[in-house]
């Protein structure tokens, strides 16, 4: 099962948070039949979604969001509480069949298949009026923009270090670790973490060859004193329900709905997250319809 674990380090002046997510990279590509790149891409945001989200409390969301210019055309991963130490996710991809040939590295070119773009992170909450900031992407390899996002729209220097390591059979592997500078870090752990960061494998080849969310958190930190806190479960979710479907086609007013209901013999309508569908009867149109007055 993926997991995601957070702690602290360096006394209580560096939060870490990593996690396993491998099945849930995999789920969302077997739903949207995505291709190799487009896994990629959607894996590491839907990653960076899961773990950002571990915070969250009760009806409090997550909404990462990228729009680039690049053949997949825009990403959208959200992520919420789904319990007592649960994580919820999920994600889609405007065209997840964009697919490009490797990179001069030989990795996948998420860059490329994303484009110059922003990414916006929208953050919902009990109470009061959501949160969105929106930042210029920076390389469009995404680990980079989301940290680009904590340091210049929340102001807290990140590192953030995301992978999905798949081929045409599916998804190999899949995780990531965010290591935050909170104030009072001195310049030697800052030092520290960068060299740390640059140093350790990729986080595909850790997971690969064995690692969990506590390996991948220790490898970031390094000689740093970790102090370990919760560890949540992570699983694909989805908040999509037929009520939420009628809401929306209410939404288009009596005189259309009554249009649909005399024209359609049946209106269906399919989520873009899960692919669920549901189906609605002219009957049931038209009720939505009287239901407007």
């Amino acid at each position: 099962m993926d997991r995601i674990v957070t702690a602290s380090a360096a006394r209580g002046t560096v939060s870490l948070v990593a996690g396993i997510t491998s099945g849930l990279v995999r789920d969302a590509r077997e739903r949207h039949d995505l291709a190799p790149t487009a896994s990629a891409a959607v894996g590491r945001l839907l990653t960076a979604a899961a773990l950002l989200g571990a915070s969250l409390k009760g009806r409090e969301r997550l909404t990462l969001q990228i729009v680039g210019a690049g053949p997949i055309g825009a990403i959208t991963a959200d992520s919420w509480s789904t319990g007592s130490y649960a994580v919820g996710a999920r994600a889609y991809a405007r065209n997840g069949r964009a697919d490009l040939p490797l990179n001069e590295l030989g990795k996948f070119d998420v860059a490329g298949v994303v484009g110059a773009g922003k990414l916006q992170v929208t953050k919902t909450y009990e109470v009061g009026q959501p949160y969105s900031g929106i930042v210029p992407l920076v390389s469009g390899e995404i680990g980079d923009d989301v940290a680009a996002y904590l340091a210049n729209s929340e102001q807290i220097p990140s590192i953030v270090a995301l992978g999905v390591l798949a081929d045409p059979d599916g998804i190999r592997a899949a995780g990531g670790v965010i290591a935050q500078v909170l104030p009072g870090a001195d310049d030697a752990v800052v030092s520290a973490l960068e060299r740390n960061a640059a140093s350790m494998a990729p986080v595909t080849t850790q997971i690969a060859d064995g690692a969990d969310a506590e390996a991948l958190l220790r490898a970031v930190a390094g000689d740093l004193d970790v102090k370990l806190f919760d560890t949540y479960d992570l699983a694909f979710d989805c908040r999509c329900t037929r009520e939420k479907v009628e809401t929306a086609l209410m939404g288009l007013g009596k005189d259309e709905l009554a249009k649909i209901a005399r024209e359609q013999p049946h209106t269906e309508a399919t989520c873009d997250f899960c692919g669920e569908t549901y189906v609605l009867s002219a009957d049931d149109v038209r009720g939505l319809a009287e239901r407007l007055g």
